[in-house]
């Protein structure tokens, strides 16, 4: 029986009773049938084509800039008290466990869901928690409302609600090969993120 990708209340005293069902593609519920140990899609899923702006305020074009290398891709805000920093603490643990090339050639996109609250100057700030030391900083990415619900369009993922605080809770993990076979929520490890990222890079 699949598991169905549910948009998440962040900061709700019962998390799990604050997602939806969102008819999303369903992926596979366990990690014993297939190769990873994050949930496996049914079918691939391409890397999305999106533009916004980063934390430097230049613009960026996801598809190229992250082309051909091993990227994680999350949805979320800045101010969430709970997921989204958990989820950004286990890819970080993840990458400082794996070898270091593979942490170099690996790219950390995090794109806000409220983007009147996150500036690109408050996602520097933010993800700088996380990334220190890594060799890739993680990269912030804002825009207008309709640019960032388009890049949640183009990622496939159910648009945030509630001002940006309900949001989809996937960390999709896209190979060199610019595809996602597998992907990650709220429950799993960083060392199960740090296990599908070596057989990703090194496919």
């Amino acid at each position: 029986m699949g598991l169905t990708t549910v948009l998440a209340a962040c900061g709700t005293d019962d998390t799990h009773a604050a997602t939806h069902d969102v008819g999303a593609a369903s992926v596979s519920s366990s990690a014993d049938e297939g190769p990873y140990a994050g949930r496996e899609l049914p079918e691939p899923k391409a890397r999305p084509a999106f533009t916004l702006t980063d934390q430097t305020g230049a613009t960026y074009d996801f598809a190229a800039a992250t082309a051909g290398q091993p990227t994680m891709l999350f949805f979320g805000y800045a101010n969430c008290p709970d997921v989204c920093p958990t989820t950004m603490a286990d890819v970080a643990l993840a990458l400082r466990s794996v070898p270091e090339d593979v942490a170099a050639r690996t790219q950390v996109v995090f794109v806000t869901t409220d983007p009147a609250r996150d500036t690109a100057d408050f996602l520097g700030s933010y993800l700088a928690r996380f990334d220190a030391g890594l060799p890739n900083r993680f990269i912030g990415l804002t825009g207008t409302q309709a640019a960032v619900e388009a890049a949640q369009e183009a990622a496939e993922v159910p648009l945030a609600e509630g001002n940006g605080t309900m949001h989809a809770t996937s960390l999709y993990l896209f190979g060199t090969d610019d595809l996602a076979r597998v992907m990650f929520s709220a429950g799993d490890t960083s060392a199960e993120i740090a296990q599908d990222l070596e057989v990703v890079a090194n496919a």
